[in-house]
């Protein structure tokens, strides 16, 4: 029921390509939300949370779906581990599920494949359709948010990236660039320091599968973890695979 208390207030309205929407209340704002579309069409990338062993079940790998469908029957490949294997099923709090797609929090169980080869922040992908693969380096756009002193070619601290947590090195400082526009301010910088933005090249210290943030975005950002303190993020821009 929209109220007199406010009687300024002449309603809300929204314009966009889908239909427009207007309303009075907080309630038919709610109600004229569009529900995001999922990432369905794209091929499927689903990083491990953990991996179990159940018995007489076998290797059970638990992750979100964040691209794609995954389904039973499919045959994935682990990246960075190179495994590949045929899920048998799918189950989400404990229903077999014919097929889960992105947002789903699923268990799914692989043939033959041990717990040891396989673990957390691996990636599963559909081994027909753009398997995920290890990075051998990658370029990122990075904003330095609290560093007490400088970053330099060579600095290797934590990125957590989906639910990968692997130390990765600056293996080179591109270009300084504007934060706000991207510009470019200035080639090969010799540091970098709290509010800088940059274009790096970093080498993963383990092997690692990210992808760039335009083709799977959940796996193309990430936070740059040292001295227990978020002290940069980024976004992917393009991937070597190795």
């Amino acid at each position: 029921e929209p109220s007199t208390n406010m009687g300024w207030f002449k309603g809300w309205k929204v314009e966009r390509k889908e239909g427009n929407a207007s309303g009075v209340t907080l309630l038919d704002a709610l109600d004229a939300i569009l529900p995001p579309s999922r990432p369905t069409d794209k091929p499927l990338r689903l990083p491990l949370q953990d991996v179990y062993k159940i018995g007489g079940i076998g290797t059970v790998p638990v992750g979100r779906v964040e691209t794609g469908v995954l389904k039973p029957g499919m045959v994935v490949t682990f990246a960075p581990a190179n495994v590949t294997t045929e899920v048998k099923s799918v189950e989400m709090h404990h229903e077999s599920l014919a097929e889960a797609t992105p947002g789903d929090n699923v268990g799914f169980n692989v043939k033959n494949v041990s717990v040891k080869d396989i673990r957390r922040g691996n990636v599963a992908g559909d081994s027909k359709n753009d398997p995920p693969m290890e990075a051998g380096s990658f370029n990122a756009q990075v904003i330095i948010l609290n560093h007490p002193g400088q970053i330099s070619q060579g600095y290797a601290p934590v990125l957590d990236c989906h639910t990968a947590h692997i130390a990765c090195k600056f293996a080179e400082l591109k270009e300084k660039i504007d934060r706000r526009s991207g510009k470019k301010l200035e080639d090969n910088p010799k540091a970098l320091k709290s509010g800088d933005a940059a274009i790096v090249e970093m080498i993963p210290g383990k092997p690692m599968c990210v992808e760039s943030f335009s083709t799977y975005p959940p796996l193309g950002r990430f936070a740059v973890r040292d001295m227990r303190q978020t002290v940069a993020v980024g976004v992917i821009k393009s991937v070597e695979k190795k």
